[in-house]
Formats: structure tokens, sequence, C-alpha cells
């Protein structure tokens, strides 16, 4: 995982350079839909870093943004913008066994129903660190 100033979106793809936009994620080879772009909330990372006593990173979350001030479970079945770039909210992202393998850490109490949310790109376009999340 790396953290981006900008990444390029592409509707119907992905974001440019992710594993799941290169085919080579791990639940790669099948409808992609929903893999196309993940989002967490800080405020979930923040808490779950307390009740665990870890210290949890976004990489450690394996998704594509880090939100602040918003409830991204309110936008599953929504679409909605980040930055300049429209996206429809598909489904919860729950933590799984294979993520917490991957961090090295017990993550699944802590992040379920607040793992983020999988969505769906609509539009091409640049997300930039620091963009906001615009719900119609």
């Amino acid at each position: 995982m790396a953290s981006l100033v900008e990444v390029h979106a592409l509707a119907g793809a992905g974001l440019e350079g992710d594993r799941y936009f290169r085919g080579i994620g791990t639940y790669s080879g099948g409808d992609e839909s929903g893999r196309q772009i993940t989002l967490i909330e800080g405020e979930a990372l923040q808490a779950a870093s307390v009740e665990t006593g870890l210290n949890i990173q976004p990489r450690d979350s394996r998704r594509n943004i880090v939100t602040e001030g918003i409830n991204l479970n309110d936008l599953v079945g929504r679409d909605f913008q980040v930055g300049g770039v429209r996206v429809r909210g598909l489904e919860l992202c729950e933590p799984c066994s294979h993520l917490a393998e991957l961090a090295g850490k017990p993550l699944i109490r802590s992040l379920v129903h607040r793992g983020g949310i999988r969505a769906d790109i609509l539009s091409d376009g640049i997300i930039r660190g620091g963009d906001s999340v615009e719900v119609d």
C-alpha cells in the first residue's frame, strides 16, 4: 500500500495502478463491481486503535481513501462525489481474515460494520489528497 498525492480514476475500471485495476488483487478475476474504489472513515481507524490498544494505520485497512467527517455507511446505494469523480456506493466493505493476516493485526472485530464501503467509479477524473466527499 502506498499513499499518493493524487490518483487517476477511470469510470468502470478503478484507480490507475491499484491492484484491482491491474487485475492482481486477491479477489480479482470475477465481477470487479465494487472493487473499483474503497473508502474508510479515519474516525473508525482511530476508534479501533483506542479499543484494541493497537497502532492501526490507514494502510492496515487496505482501503483506497480515508475520509473524515462523513458516515460512509449512509452512502451505500447512493451516488456521491470524491473530488471531481462521481462514484456509487455499493456495499459495506467488512473486514476479513485476509485483511487481518496482511496487516498482522487482529482487526476484524474492531472494524465490523465500520470497515468502509466498496464503490464503483462512474466518471473519469483525478482524486487528490484533501478532496471532499460530497453527497447529492
